[in-house]
């Protein structure tokens, strides 16, 4: 991840004739790249006063750098996506990872108001689940809270804390099937689980892979028959 400027301001304070406040410019170190070779270009936002004891970044509708509308033709909105996006699934779990400290559980490419921007779920070390939103194009925070939803997920929980495989090692194993576009566990309500991985080669073809959370193993996706699914309703 690139180094980061952080401006620190000086105090307001009554100035006596002919002086001036100066702005001192420090450089952060901006650690935390991920290990598929590309740098992150993140610049997360300054953080709020207080954030510090949480180590999560207060940031509040910010605006991506790719400006990109949704067209409501999910086929080739992916794949319009997956060529604008900049910064990789593995880049936006290290930069998801670098406002709140935890184990990222989901990643999705997609189009919302704030532009093109990666989605991003982690369950922090506070033991809360946070979701984010990153500007595709530089990995910056866009938005960020905690999630309230009271629904029991002691099975996500309990995959997460056993997977020997992460969201952004399972993306890097499924990159050479395309780019990739969705990341999301799978615990199927048991203690183990898989990684679910949606990608778009470079002809437009959509892939569905299954990355095993345990060994690593990539396969694919089986279909889901939407014809039985319909009659089972009936």
């Amino acid at each position: 991840m690139k180094r980061h400027l952080i401006i620190a301001t000086a105090a307001a304070a009554a100035l006596v004739a002919g002086g001036t406040v100066t702005a001192v410019a420090v450089s952060g170190d901006g650690s935390g790249s991920a290990r598929s070779g590309a740098p992150v270009s993140a610049r997360p936002a300054a953080h709020d006063a207080g954030s510090s004891a949480t180590n999560t970044a207060q940031v509040r509708d910010g605006n991506s750098s790719i400006r990109m509308q949704d067209t409501d033709n999910a086929g080739r909105d992916d794949i319009r996506e997956a060529r604008a996006a900049k910064v990789t699934a593995p880049d936006a779990a290290a930069a998801a990872l670098k406002a709140v400290p935890g184990t990222v559980s989901g990643l999705d490419l997609d189009t919302d108001r704030a532009g093109l921007v990666w989605e991003a779920d982690v369950l922090g070390k506070d033991g809360k689940w946070h979701e984010l939103t990153l500007d595709a194009g530089t990995a910056r925070v866009l938005n960020q809270h905690v999630d309230q939803d009271d629904d029991d997920d002691a099975g996500e929980r309990a995959a997460l804390r056993n997977a020997h495989t992460d969201a952004a090692t399972a993306a890097r194993t499924a990159a050479a099937h395309g780019t990739v576009t969705s990341v999301e566990l799978d615990d199927d309500d048991r203690a183990e689980g898989a990684w679910e991985i949606e990608t778009v080669t470079k002809d437009g073809k959509e892939h569905k892979l299954l990355v095993d959370t345990h060994s690593g193993n990539l396969s694919t996706a089986p279909a889901h028959d939407d014809d039985n699914d319909d009659d089972s309703d009936d």
